[in-house]
Order: C-alpha cells, then sequence, then structure tokens
C-alpha cells in the first residue's frame, strides 16, 4: 500500500536518492556488447537479437522494408491514424517555436560577430518496442528533427520473436517522415548506431530513452556519439491542496506507476485528510490495472504521501525532488509557478494530467529524470543542432584592439598567438 509519510521522516531522503539512474551491476555485460557489435558489425547484431529477442535477423533483415510498412498500415485502425496525425500537428506546432535562426552583431566600425545554426546529419532515433508500441515515443523523438532540418533520421526499435517490429510503431515512423529503420534494440542497437555495421552506418547523435541497458551503453557510447540524455525510470511528483480530487490524484500517480517497477509516484501535500481519501482511491482504481502488479511494486517501494506543513514546504521540496513531470493539483497554479525552480514538465491545474503531455499537447515527453532535471532539459529542437562562432573583423577593427590581444596572449606565455597580430599590423 501506498505509504503516508511526514517530510521529515529520514525516507524522504531515501526516496530523492532512489531515482539516481545507477546501472552498475550491467556496466560489464553492456561494455562486452558495445565491443562485440563494434568488432563483429552485423553477425553481432544477429547473435544478439536471436538471444534478446528471440528473432532470427538473418531471415528477416535488418532493415524494415517498405511492403512491410505498407503491411503495418492495414493493422491499424482508423482512429488510432486521426489521433496519431492530430498529435503529430501539436508536437510540430510546439517545436517549431523553438527553433533558432543565425545571426551577425555588427560594431561602428564594421567588425561582426555571430553565430551560424546548422542541423546535424544524421540522428539515430531509439525506440522502445518488442511486445509493446510506443508510437508517442516516435514523434517525439523524429519531430524536434524534422523541425530543425536533420536529413537522415534513423530509428531503431526491438523486434517480436517473429522479426517484425510493432505495426502502430512503424506507421507512426512513416507518417512523421522517418525513412531508414532496422529491427534493433537494447546496447547492440545503440553500439550499432554509434560505430556503423556492415548494413548500418554510424549516426552524429542518439536520442529517444530505453531500459538500463539501452542508458549505460549511450554512457559508454558518449563521446564517439552525441546523446541527448541518461533518462532513468518514469517519476511523477504531485503538489495538492484542498481543492484537489482524489480520484485525479490516483490515476495520475498510477499512470506513472504502471511503467516500470522502479518508477517514482510521490504526492506531496499538506492536507491530511486529502492524503488517506487519495491512498484509498489508490488500491480501488489499482484493482483494475491490467499492470497492476508492475503498479503494486512502484507504490510499495519506491512511491509516498508526503505530508508537509504548507504548500512553500511542499514546492521546496518538489524542487529537491526535480521530478521529470511535476502536477500542481492546486487552487491557483500559476500563482506558484515560480516557486518551480528543478522540473521536466510542469502540469498546471486539475485538468492538465500528466498523459496529456505523454501524448497529445505538444511538449516533448523525453524528460530528464533521477533528479537531472536540477540541470537538464527537455529534448528540443537544439538538441538537433550545432552551434559555429563566426568572427569577421577589418583591417581597422583587428589594429584597434591588437594591443589587447598581445597582452592577453604573452601574460599566457604564448608568442605566436601575439605574433599572429603583430604581424598584421606591421
Amino acid at each position: 500500500m501506498l505509504k503516508i509519510i511526514k517530510s521529515k521522516d529520514p525516507l524522504v531522503e531515501e526516496l530523492i536518492k532512489a531515482g539516481q539512474i545507477g546501472g552498475e551491476e550491467v556496466l560489464p555485460q553492456v561494455t562486452e556488447i558495445v565491443q562485440s557489435v563494434r568488432q563483429r558489425g552485423d553477425e553481432a547484431l544477429y547473435e544478439y537479437t536471436e538471444r534478446f529477442d528471440g528473432a532470427d535477423l538473418r531471415l528477416t533483415g535488418l532493415k524494415v522494408t517498405g511492403e512491410e510498412i505498407q503491411a503495418a498500415y492495414h493493422k491499424v485502425s482508423p482512429e488510432f491514424l486521426k489521433a496519431l496525425r492530430q498529435a503529430k500537428e501539436n508536437i510540430l506546432r510546439f517545436h517549431q517555436q523553438q527553433m533558432q535562426k543565425s545571426w551577425w552583431q555588427l560594431d561602428e566600425v564594421g567588425n561582426m560577430v555571430g553565430q551560424l545554426y546548422r542541423p546535424l546529419a544524421r540522428v539515430g532515433l531509439y525506440v522502445p518496442g518488442g511486445r509493446a508500441a510506443y508510437p508517442s515515443s516516435v514523434l517525439m523523438t523524429a519531430l524536434p528533427g524534422v523541425v530543425a532540418g536533420v536529413e537522415e533520421l534513423v530509428m531503431v526499435s526491438p523486434p517480436s520473436n517473429t522479426g517484425e517490429v510493432n505495426p502502430f510503431t512503424l506507421v507512426a515512423a512513416h507518417e512523421a517522415g522517418v525513412k531508414e529503420i532496422y529491427k534493433l534494440g537494447g546496447a547492440q542497437a545503440v553500439a550499432a548506431l554509434t560505430y556503423g555495421t556492415e548494413t548500418i552506418a554510424p549516426v552524429d547523435k542518439i536520442v529517444g530513452p530505453g531500459n538500463i541497458y539501452v542508458t549505460m551503453a549511450k554512457k559508454i557510447c558518449y563521446g564517439d556519439v552525441d546523446i541527448d540524455m541518461l533518462a532513468g525510470p518514469s517519476e511523477i511528483l504531485v503538489v495538492a491542496d484542498e481543492t484537489a480530487n482524489p480520484v485525479y490524484l490516483a490515476a495520475d500517480l498510477l499512470s506513472q506507476a504502471e511503467h516500470d517497477p522502479m518508477a517514482r509516484a510521490i504526492l506531496v501535500t499538506p492536507e491530511e485528510g486529502l492524503a488517506k481519501q487519495t491512498v484509498q482511491e489508490v488500491e480501488r482504481q489499482l484493482s483494475l490495472l491490467p499492470r497492476a502488479e508492475i503498479a503494486r511494486e512502484s507504490l510499495d517501494n519506491k512511491s509516498a504521501v508526503i505530508l508537509t506543513s504548507d504548500l512553500e514546504e511542499g514546492m521546496e521540496l518538489a524542487n529537491r525532488f526535480a521530478p521529470e513531470h511535476l502536477e500542481l493539483c492546486l487552487k491557483e497554479p500559476i500563482t506558484w509557478l515560480s516557486r518551480v525552480k528543478n522540473a521536466g514538465a510542469v502540469f498546471l491545474g486539475h485538468y492538465s494530467p500528466e498523459s496529456l503531455g505523454d501524448y497529445y499537447a505538444g511538449p516533448n515527453h523525453v524528460l530528464p529524470t533521477g533528479g537531472t532535471a536540477r540541470f537538464s532539459s527537455p529534448l528540443n529542437v537544439d538538441m538537433y543542432l550545432k552551434k559555429t562562432s563566426l568572427i569577421s573583423y577589418t583591417k581597422e577593427g583587428l589594429r584597434a584592439v591588437a594591443a589587447a590581444i598581445e597582452e592577453l596572449a604573452s601574460v599566457e606565455g604564448l608568442d605566436a598567438h601575439a605574433r599572429a597580430v603583430t604581424v598584421r599590423r606591421e
């Protein structure tokens, strides 16, 4: 059962630390997989996919064909396609607001400095799969790249034991404009995208969430390839006052708890009556869920209702958790927004459930977890762009500042640096 504890309970500190990614226990195995793919290429991919997914890619092929995508459209409903396209438009509209333009800054004598924005050439999208379908993750990882102008978006997703990628995932990829898709998952997929194989060309960056094996592979490969973030189990923290509905609160907590036994679902409130009602409602709704066993483990071990002295203390606690998803189920949530310092995404009011952000509203659902919202941001268009600094001085402009440059270079003992300026004014 979901525990009710006081804000000074030592368990609070344990819950804050519980979101840290870890992964050391799988590091040796992941390292071995990455090195094997790097050295053996496709052969290693065939071997690991058969071992972990039960699929023989020698028979089905590594790459998804056009025929497979066409077949996928016959397996999805018109209702799904309509909802997917509506979500796509919202996600595109939101991310278009993030797009930046190159710029120049000109001074009074004609010297210019500026910044050039260019899209990455080739980006890998990791989309979880196997028996499950995550078409929303396809849209969230692909569409910011489309907005940024990335020419080659390459998707990997684990196949079923028959060697097929989930049809909902394939349809979403096609709708998002992804033209290169491989039947791969796990650490082996990350290694293939990083180093390339006989079939797969390497990418410049890998984005998208995965399990601990995927996360550790991204950590190992970072430096040879760029990554978006190291994402851990999903989490939600809800700050609620007396106006909150315990039925809504329970549903929102369970929406994260059903993800993973390691997921965290935290309710923070000064209202003891609301806390007790929410716990009762969680128990009632839990019995209705197909994934009740997973949610139960999360609720028992990684989750809690925390009673605070007031909302001010509740907001301070929320900032310490730095949650992936922060819900402000308050009478006047907008007045409390200024108190938010650390959160991946904030959902304001009683009618902005976390699921709205997961699927439809437009902001990205690939968010920093495990307290990393203290220094990280959601997946965004900037992550698909690179910036190049620009400097253009006139002859007169360089002469005017030459003495300052020569002085700074001499202090650092770099005479050739100074000389590169001096020769231009002799």
